[in-house]
């Protein structure tokens, strides 16, 4: 898995890309968002939202206009929580706060990349009231208007619309998108945040208070 490391401080930089490389990862370390923007083609990345040449959240947002399947994870000392919603709005798929330990920083590489090479094998439809799903081909539609979602807002659609109508724990939705349990729910309520803007109905997705969300089936 080739991993890009966009991080100014090439300390920080060196000692990460090591402690990667022993974990099996071929890193490519940019120091700049023109770097990063440049570099060769990668499976996830590691970005530092604080840059000499412009703000990293800028940087995640052109990243994830060029592709809705790479996998981006902020890792920054921006602690505070607007942060945090604004570095996941932009289309990260998690957030690290520095300091942080590596074993954490391994298992989210992992729930992202796992994510992210999950395929389905066969072309199917799933048709939720206006919302119809092209789950093979990742495409989503709305009353015919052709919705663009991230990879994370896809598949939590997804698992909503498996089962239209019925409320889905908040826990079955982390495992379902980030293969864990752990992750922090808050992710997931500013995730669907953004998927109930990009559909243009927040009424679609409902909040079931004390369990989780449900999918409006008609």
């Amino acid at each position: 898995m080739r991993i890009l490391l966009v991080e100014d401080d090439r300390r920080v930089a060196a000692a990460l890309s090591s402690a990667l490389t022993r974990r099996g990862y071929q890193v490519e370390h940019a120091a700049t968002v023109a770097a990063a923007l440049s570099a060769a083609p990668c499976d996830l990345v590691l970005l530092d939202l604080t840059l000499p040449d412009g703000d990293g959240t800028d940087l995640c947002r052109e990243l994830r206009r060029r592709s809705s399947q790479l996998g981006i994870i902020a890792v920054t000392a921006r602690g505070e929580e607007r942060d945090r919603v604004l570095g996941l709005r932009l289309g990260a798929d998690d957030y690290v706060v520095k300091p942080f330990s590596m074993v954490e920083l391994q298992a989210r590489i992992e729930a992202v990349l796992r994510r992210a090479s999950h395929t389905v094998p066969e072309r199917h439809l799933i048709e939720a009231g206006p919302v119809r799903i092209d789950v093979g081909g990742r495409t989503v539609s709305v009353a015919g208007r052709a919705v663009t979602l991230t990879r994370k807002e896809f598949d939590i659609l997804l698992s909503l619309a498996r089962q239209p109508g019925v409320a889905v724990p908040r826990d079955r939705i982390l495992l379902d998108v980030w293969g864990t349990v752990w992750a922090d729910r808050h992710t997931v309520e500013v995730h669907v945040g953004s998927l109930r803007g990009k559909l243009g109905d927040p009424t679609l997705v409902e909040t079931v208070r004390g369990v989780g969300y449900r999918l409006r089936a008609a």
